[in-house]
């Protein structure tokens, strides 16, 4: 009755910002000495590394709670040592944070979709897959859920993981700290490829990653009142924010963990020796 009662005062208080983004309006560039590059009227966003330096953006506004899309041609060839990173986040010691990281490859391996969730500034909750494509050759939609109930991380409409909300079981989950989208192109060949083993071969840069038809349905946050939202749809804003797996999405997660997945914190009992943390054992 308690997360009814919160949804409909949120539902009756926030109406979804529903935001078929331009680049030029939605984003900012905040690295990268002119290596981020917005095109083709705003519908198009690259970042680059070389050898001197990454880039990176991040959005103009903030979100509390929401559905965010966003398309992701990733750098192709021999991409070792790169790191994209595609996430939410909060500022501060105590920050929340929802992460896509894209680890590059030695031509002809897959990639390593590297997943992660921050509450509180604690993160440690790592699930990595390989892709059922290659997500160099086109662009695909990668999307992250983030209502009270769940946090819902997927690719091309299919769901990979699930975070939910276990707040009443000691586990935290973040709810109150509003938080930016963010974008960065990097240089991590001390730890992505192998730990470290593969270096980044700067013959091949610069190396460049595409971003198209960014989407946001989310309750937009504004210092002066909080969160603010406008729209003339709220049947839409209802159902993201009661949003939740029924048994088609329980059974497309299982699939690609069982295909796909390659790390799963919650099984590694060598990491974690005193136990495993809370919401992996909890039904």
């Amino acid at each position: 009755m308690a997360s009814e009662i919160f949804l409909a005062l949120l539902i009756t208080t926030f109406v979804v910002a529903a935001s078929a983004g331009n680049f030029n309006q939605d984003f900012e560039i905040t690295w990268g000495d002119g290596r981020a590059k917005i095109l083709n009227s705003g519908e198009l966003l690259t970042l680059s590394l070389d050898k001197t330096s990454g880039s990176g953006f991040r959005s103009r506004n903030e979100y509390l709670f929401g559905k965010i899309d966003m398309q992701l041609k990733l750098v192709p060839g021999n991409s070792a040592g790169t790191v994209t990173a595609y996430y939410l986040s909060s500022l501060g010691d105590t920050h929340d944070e929802i992460d896509f990281e894209f680890l590059g490859n030695l031509s002809g391996d897959p990639y390593i979709l590297h997943t992660n969730v921050f509450t509180q500034g604690k993160g440690n909750r790592e699930q990595q897959f390989y892709l059922w494509f290659d997500p160099t050759q086109d662009f695909h939609t990668y999307s992250i859920l983030w209502n009270p109930q769940s946090i819902i991380f997927s690719v091309d409409g299919t769901p990979i993981r699930e975070f939910k909300n276990l707040e009443s079981k000691g586990v935290s989950f973040p709810k109150n700290q509003p938080m930016r989208i963010y974008s960065s192109l990097w240089n991590a060949d001390d730890w992505a490829t192998r730990g470290g083993l593969v270096k980044t071969d700067w013959s091949q840069a610069p190396f460049t990653a595409s971003y198209r038809k960014f989407n946001a349905q989310a309750c937009v946050w504004t210092s002066s009142s909080g969160s603010s939202c406008s729209s003339n749809n709220p049947s839409s804003n209802q159902a993201w924010l009661k949003q939740s797996l029924d048994s088609t999405g329980q059974a497309r997660i299982q699939w690609v963990q069982k295909n796909y997945m390659i790390y799963n914190y919650c099984t590694d009992t060598k990491r974690f020796p005193q136990g495993l943390p809370p919401e992996c054992t909890i039904a």
